[in-house]
């Protein structure tokens, strides 16, 4: 190879010249083109001017959020700007005290779900790797380790097994090099490499001359000079897709924003009505807008941005402890009403380990295997003499290394290629010993693995044969080297080979030859190999997957399998974990290529495996869900996958395997890589949402309570029952104590048995005002009915509005068991099963006594004590809520029963 003197750095390619097609050059051209010596590399001096001129080989970075806009975000709700009008009209009138509580609520609520957010984005920080990612490069002659982010355009990579690409590079020199692309293309199987220049409209995944960042090699060796580094990478190139996704408001985000606007109309329309009410009665202005300003506070459940903030942080909490780290508090309930998960096969699905599960032998035999992964455990359950020349000839043509368990690495690793690390795993299984089968047969020769005989082979000298040489490859490849005497057994192993492939094996044949030179390559063995038998390999699933897919199903979502393999291996392992079912089929790339998109949406519903798909193809896929109004989860772990992971309602990357664009790009990283963990966090999904329903309904049914108390005594006549101190007490202290503990509820064992939560759900429908409607009746007839009767006695009104005060928390607290199921009795869950409901209801007692008997919280919240033995009549009297809502229970539990 001719050496090329490298040039300065400003006559090399810059950032603003239009790259060529590196892989239709021939390889002198391009080290001419980018100044190149492949013998020494660049001198150090040299790569920091590229440096300079060009950047480091690094991403960009999205800016980070600061402390500040965090905060700023936590404003951003209607009922917040509904209290920032309270408070200034408090401030006007000249209650700086309602004012100073109103105003603290909305600071709690900011630095609560501020904390929250950042705890979660530091959470994300520490899941990415601690050290830095080193390569081999040629440096002045000399081999050196340097960081990936120090590689430059002109840059020499050295490549061997276990090799970590650092940059997009053009290949200079091959030998049986090959490179695990799945974390770009998809492709589960490494792609053997070669240096010869390509047609220059080769695809991407089909570029074998090229070795890109992000991949890492597999076997043999190479040379490569590096061509684009960072943005200019592919990797960068899909980043940058990944950038311009909009990323769209999640289920919940909707709905808080459609109930805050109804509150901020009702809360209006309430004011305006007070004062004309007032001014009509003839009231001091200021009193009536004092009235107004208490019927807004009590219109506003001051309690739901934090309960929100804390139900949505004790799910992620959860979910952490689960194996899940969510990157945005709000697609923890996203996932609860997932429809639709697409998820990728390879290593997400399988184990990302292939296995070989099935033998046959030329006499016809088939012989299974049992056990999956590269864990030599299983059986091998084979008694015909004809196996054992077949598990020789794939152990000893073969370059990977099985590797046991070791500090660096947990469990039984392949150093290799995969499918040759299957052979090895197939050969401890049947009890051979490696070690002694290389001393008693060494390798002489081979015959690398060549794309177009898609054959290796190897001779080694043996006891009873001095050149014996083993053949593997495709099954037509090697048969065409067998005697075409015995046509019967040519005809019989193509038959197991289609059979083999139609179950989704990849199928390897077997062949010998004995005395013979490898020097006049495969052409010479043309008609004199035996064949040996054929095996069959497949990347298994994962175990608990299975179950996971029922379990999705149950829930009523359905899973789809976004793939790089072929459609026929993805539709059989489809059909086997149950994502594919009768009727359904698989679409690949160049399928969904020519469809249109009134096409794609209308076969949706029975396209259950979606194969040889790219970046782009991913996304129109989440797109057309999306349309057809599916809540749509993208799991994945490759660069290939960001762009869907941030267009999906909520994206699911892999922690072990997923790439740094890829996690960047989700909002919730799965730490173990494990597709059960994602059925665990679509269950706390729906117990985030159910137990925000739940806060909902109670402080809905407060605010009625208060409202329609205020409003009647108004409309009668009468002083008003409750100071406006007292009202924020009860929104405040009373609801605050139970609120943020109702979120803390434990799953009712029945949410992945309930169909999806529908995107336009409502956060109050019809069945939650119907409960609003008869609890809040119960508790209005007691509190004005008790409010009315002691007026009539001529009772003191700092007395009767301290006893109504009290009767009205009273029934706040029965109201948090009524809160607590739809369905089943208050007084059958009991209040162990939350203890933190305990705990809160508890507390607000101890504090309600304080602020009866307590003589300063006399003088500020207008109350007179309260002799002890009235506070039983009125316990009793605030117990008619509960029965209310036990008898509802009650009758609709009957009704059901009559109906099934």
């Amino acid at each position: 190879m001719t050496s090329t003197t490298p040039a300065p750095a400003s006559e090399v390619l810059s950032k603003n010249t239009p790259a060529p097609c590196w892989h239709a050059l021939p390889v002198q051209q391009v080290l001419a083109r980018l100044a190149c010596d492949p013998a020494t590399g660049l001198s150090a001096a040299e790569a920091d001017r590229r440096r300079a001129q060009d950047g480091a080989n690094t991403l960009p970075e999205p800016p980070r959020r600061s402390t500040l806009a965090i905060v700023v975000r936590q404003f951003k709700s209607p009922l917040i700007y509904i209290l920032f009008v309270a408070s200034v009209l408090a401030i006007a009138l000249s209650h700086h005290g309602d004012a100073v509580v109103i105003l603290l609520v909305v600071l709690a609520n900011a630095l609560i779900g501020a904390f929250q957010e950042g705890r979660a984005e530091r959470s994300m920080t520490s899941l990415r790797k601690l050290s830095a990612l080193h390569v081999r490069a040629l440096r002045g002659g000399h081999e050196t380790l340097i960081e990936a982010r120090d590689l430059v355009a002109g840059d020499v990579l050295l490549l061997a097994a276990g090799d970590a690409v650092g940059a997009d590079a053009r290949l200079i020199e091959s030998a049986q090099l090959q490179v695990a692309e799945a974390a770009l293309t998809g492709e589960s199987v490494p792609v053997s490499k070669a240096a010869a220049a390509l047609c220059e409209d080769t695809g991407l995944a089909d570029r074998h001359n090229m070795v890109f960042s992000g991949t890492y090699a597999t076997a043999g060796r190479g040379r490569a000079v590096v061509v684009a580094i960072g943005a200019q990478t592919e990797v960068g190139r899909i980043a940058g897709m990944t950038e311009n996704a909009t990323e769209p408001k999640t289920p919940l985000e909707q709905r808080i924003d459609q109930f805050g606007r109804w509150l901020v109309a009702a809360a209006l329309g309430l004011f305006i009505a007070v004062v004309a009410l007032g001014l009509y009665r003839e009231l001091p202005l200021a009193d009536v807008l004092m009235v107004a300003i208490s019927q807004m506070v009590s219109m506003v459940p001051e309690g739901l941005p934090v309960a929100m903030t804390i139900a949505l942080a004790v799910g992620m909490q959860r979910m952490a402890g689960r194996g899940a780290i969510i990157r945005r508090l709000s697609a923890v309930e996203t996932l609860g009403s997932t429809t639709v998960i697409c998820t990728d096969k390879t290593g997400t699905l399988t184990r990302n380990e292939m296995t070989v599960s099935r033998l046959w032998l030329p006499d016809g035999l088939e012989v299974s295997v049992s056990g999956v992964g590269y864990a030599p455990e299983g059986e091998l359950s084979a008694e015909d003499a004809a196996t054992l020349p077949l598990l020789q000839a794939a152990a000893l043509c073969n370059d990977a290394q099985l590797l046991p368990p070791h500090a660096s690495h947990a469990g039984w690793t392949v150093l290799g290629d995969p499918t040759e690390g299957a052979l090895i795993v197939l050969a401890v299984k049947a009890g051979m010993d490696l070690e002694k089968l290389a001393r008693d047969a060494p390798r002489e020769a081979e015959l690398p693995f060549d794309s177009d005989t898609k054959m290796m082979a190897t001779r080694h000298r043996c006891a009873d044969a001095p050149h014996r040489v083993f053949i593997k490859g495709a099954p037509e490849a090697v048969l065409g080297l067998c005697s075409a005497g015995d046509r019967a057994l040519t005809q019989a192993a193509h038959a197991a080979a289609e059979a083999m492939a139609g179950r989704a094996l990849r199928v390897l044949a077997f062949a010998v030859v004995d005395d013979d030179r490898l020097d006049a390559g495969f052409g010479a063995l043309a008609g004199r190999a035996r064949l040996l038998g054929l095996v069959g390999q497949i990347d298994p699933p994962r175990e608990e997957v299975k179950a996971a897919v029922t379990e999705c199903r149950t829930a009523g979502i359905r899973p789809v399998m976004v793939t790089g393999d072929h459609k026929l291996t993805g539709l059989a392992i489809a059909r086997e974990l149950g994502i594919a079912r009768d009727g359904d089929r698989a679409v690949d790339g160049g399928e969904l290529e020519r469809m249109s998109e009134a096409d794609l949406r209308s076969d949706l519903s029975c396209i259950a495996v979606f194969a040889r798909v790219h970046p782009a193809q991913k996304l129109r896929i989440v797109e057309a869900l999306q349309a057809r109004g599916e809540v749509v989860a993208m799991t994945g772990d490759g660069v290939n996958d960001a762009p869907a992971l941030a267009r999906a309602d909520v994206g699911v990357a892999m922690g072990i395997t997923g790439t740094e664009v890829a996690k960047s790009a989700a909002k919730i990283i799965i730490t173990d890589d494990n597709f059960f963990t994602i059925v665990g966090a679509v269950e706390q999904g729906r117990v985030v949402y159910g137990n925000l329903k739940k806060v909902i309904l109670y402080l809905f049914a407060t605010s009625i309570d208060e409202v329609s108390l205020l409003l009647l005594a108004l409309l009668g006549g009468y002083p008003l029952p409750l100071a406006a101190v007292q009202i924020l007490w009860i929104n405040i202290v009373t609801e605050g104590t139970l609120t943020v503990n109702l979120v803390m509820d434990p799953p009712n064992g029945d949410e992945m048995k309930r169909v999806p939560v529908p995107r336009n759900d409502r956060l109050v429908d019809r069945t939650m005002l119907g409960r609003v409607l008869l609890m809040s009746t119960a508790a209005v007839l007691v509190t004005f009915g008790w409010f009315v009767y002691r007026l009539h006695q001529e009772v003191p009104i700092e007395l009767v509005r301290t006893e109504t005060f009290t009767l009205l928390a009273m029934c706040q607290w029965f109201n948090v068991l009524n809160c607590q199921s739809a369905t089943r009795s208050a007084l059958a869950l009991g209040l162990l099963k939350n203890p933190w409901l305990l705990g809160g209801l508890s507390l607000s007692m101890g504090l309600q006594a304080l602020v009866l008997y307590a003589p300063p919280l006399n003088t500020l919240f207008y109350t007179v004590p309260l002799a002890p033995a009235s506070l039983l009549p009125l316990a009793a009297l605030a117990s008619c809520v509960l029965w209310a809502e036990e008898l509802r229970k009650l009758i609709t539990g009957q009704l059901s029963i009559q109906h099934s």
